[in-house]
């Protein structure tokens, strides 16, 4: 079997690698250059997506590549301790959760991916899709010849290229080209309410391997110990207008936001490097998945933020991967897909929901909301959230 998986990040780069420890001849295509510098900012992966790592043999390398945090401590805007639980895990989970460059990360999985025998070709957008089903065709006076025709499927490319296989991922994230050509009626992403950002400060007595979520009055605050003297952070600013990408005013805008917060507002005020700002999407459930041949995957088909879009997109490659191995022709695997994913991610969406509401919230809300989180997170955060980080990955290999 022969796949074109279209997208590069982590969810067409982790498919890349998971289909090539099935045996599928692989070959990927990405609209933009390797990653390298600042591509995004930090992201992290949950003890699900690092289980769905070691089920494609790169766990190590991505450990490697980032800072493990055991730990994540919630606290109110005025500074009071809310929660201390494990970070993206259970508390008797010996993984602990990751996080890293996005860049790093895509990149150790490309060149995971390319060591296994998948290629890579950059600098391609796809613009068209056409399937074309086998054909069965009986020959001879009482049709005693058969001859099969298989199907397939062909991409067209914005330079003129064309290519073709018996299956298409389209990894191509939450603005998905593909998404649109499989099903014209599918939802478009629409502004969440959040937009953030991001960077890096040199400030010294940040506790290492802990989380920060700080819910400030003007949206979500993270910051974490990369280093000795080393600080990422992230602002998650609640703002109902969709802000210009073209202001160059964000560090300052920023520092505005958060300046009656103690501890963001000093994280904030050392900051030597920004990252790209990035505006949070939402996207509708995806009622079409997949046809006979073309399945999307990762943000092309559920975004769901909560901190796992990198995991989901992992778990996705993998199960992907799984049913292809398991059943006999595309279309049945990829409807076995469909039904092995489809749950699990509808649960998530609503978690995902909640956590932007709680990120959204006003004043008084969040006042209501810090209140119940010092009651609710030590005797029921690790029970409620069991399931996601229990998750068990196919046996690839």
């Amino acid at each position: 079997m022969r796949a074109i998986i279209i997208g590069g990040g982590v969810a067409g780069s982790a498919a890349a690698l998971a289909l090539r420890h099935v045996g599928v001849e692989v070959t990927l295509y990405e609209a933009y250059a390797d990653p390298a510098g600042d591509v995004g900012s930090f992201v992290s992966l949950a003890s699900n997506g690092l289980r769905g790592l070691a089920a494609l043999g790169c766990l190590t390398p991505v450990q490697q590549a980032g800072i493990e945090i055991p730990r994540q401590r919630m606290w109110s805007a005025g500074g009071r301790l809310l929660g201390d639980v494990p970070r993206g895990r259970r508390g008797a989970d010996r993984l602990h959760s990751v996080t890293l460059m996005r860049a790093r990360l895509v990149a150790t999985l490309r060149e995971a991916a390319v060591a296994a025998g998948a290629r890579i070709t950059t600098g391609e957008r796809a613009t068209g899709v056409a399937e074309t089903p086998g054909r069965v065709t009986a020959t001879g006076e009482q049709a005693t010849s058969v001859t099969e025709t298989p199907g397939g499927v062909t991409v067209e490319f914005a330079g003129g290229r064309r290519d073709s296989a018996d299956l298409l991922i389209a990894a191509d994230g939450i603005w998905s080209t593909v998404r649109g050509l499989l099903d014209p009626g599918a939802p478009e992403p629409e502004y969440a309410g959040l937009y953030a950002v991001s960077g890096v400060s040199q400030l010294d007595g940040v506790q290492p391997g802990v989380f920060n979520l700080t819910f400030a009055r003007n949206g979500a605050f993270i910051h974490l110990a990369a280093g000795p003297g080393e600080v990422w952070w992230q602002a998650q600013i609640a703002d109902p207008a969709e802000p210009s990408r073209d202001d160059n005013g964000w560090l300052r805008r920023t520092a505005e936001l958060y300046r009656r917060e103690a501890v963001p507002s000093a994280v904030i005020a050392a900051t030597t490097r920004l990252h790209p700002p990035v505006i949070f999407h939402a996207l509708d459930p995806v009622p079409t998945w997949h046809t006979d041949r073309t399945v999307v995957i990762g943000d092309a088909a559920h975004p769901v933020g909560a901190g796992q879009g990198a995991s989901m997109a992992i778990e996705d490659a993998v199960a992907l991967a799984a049913a292809v191995r398991a059943e006999p022709s595309p279309a049945a695997a990829l409807a076995a897909y469909d039904a092995r994913r489809r749950p699990r991610i509808a649960k998530l969406l609503g978690t995902a929901e909640d956590n932007r509401g709680l990120k959204r919230a006003g004043p008084v809300k969040r006042q209501v909301q810090a209140a119940t989180m010092r009651l609710f997170v030590p005797l029921f955060y690790e029970r409620a959230t069991a399931w996601l980080y229990s998750h068990e990955p196919e046996r690839l290999r």
